[in-house]
C-alpha cells in the first residue's frame, strides 16, 4: 500500500520570503582616499586631473558607493564633483560605504512590495542567506508586514521563531 506524501507546508497557506531570491545589483565603490595626496590631502588642482583623467564608463549601470575610508576632512564640493560626472553613466549613486548602499537598495526593494500579496497570511522571513543581508532589512519587512500579514515568523517552516501574530 503506498501512501501519498503530503506537503503539509504548501497546504499550510504559509508565504516565505526568501532575500536570496532577490537579484542585488552590481555595486562599484568610490573611495576618494584614492584620489587624494598621501590617501589624506585633497589638492583641488590634482584632484580635478584625477577626476578628468578617471575611466566613468566603468560604472554605468551600477549601484555605485561613494565615500572616503581615510580620516581626511573632504569638503562637500568635492562629493558634489564626483557625483556630476558618475550622473552622466547612473542614476544609482549614493553618498556613504558599500553598506550603506546595500542598506538602501533593501530598502527600496521592501519598499515596492505589494503587501497584498501578504493580506492575511502567515509569512516566514527565511533565514540562513547565502548572501549578506543586511539587519535592517529584516526589521523594514517586519513593520512593513504588520500592517497586513496575519502572523510573521523568521526561519524555516520546519522550525520557525514566532515574530508577531496579530490580536484576533
Amino acid at each position: 500500500m503506498t501512501k501519498e506524501i503530503l506537503n503539509r507546508v504548501e497546504k499550510s497557506g504559509i508565504v516565505t520570503i526568501d532575500f536570496d531570491e532577490f537579484q542585488t545589483p552590481k555595486i562599484l565603490v568610490i573611495d576618494i582616499k584614492d584620489w587624494l595626496n598621501d590617501g589624506l590631502y585633497l589638492i583641488e588642482k590634482d584632484f580635478r586631473k584625477r577626476i578628468e583623467k578617471h575611466n566613468w564608463i566603468n560604472y554605468k549601470n551600477c549601484y555605485v558607493s561613494i565615500f572616503c575610508s581615510s580620516d581626511a576632512i573632504i569638503p562637500q564640493w568635492a562629493y558634489m564633483l564626483i557625483s556630476s560626472k558618475i550622473s552622466e553613466v547612473t542614476s544609482k549613486s549614493y553618498i556613504g560605504n558599500f553598506e550603506k548602499l546595500q542598506e538602501k537598495i533593501f530598502e527600496d526593494y521592501i519598499n515596492s512590495i505589494d503587501c497584498k500579496k501578504y493580506l492575511n497570511k502567515s509569512v516566514i522571513i527565511k533565514g540562513c542567506a547565502e548572501k549578506k543581508i543586511p539587519l535592517s532589512a529584516y526589521h523594514l519587512i517586519t513593520s512593513k508586514l504588520k500592517g497586513c500579514a496575519k502572523s510573521i515568523m523568521y526561519g524555516e517552516a520546519c522550525s520557525s521563531v514566532p515574530i508577531f501574530k496579530r490580536a484576533k
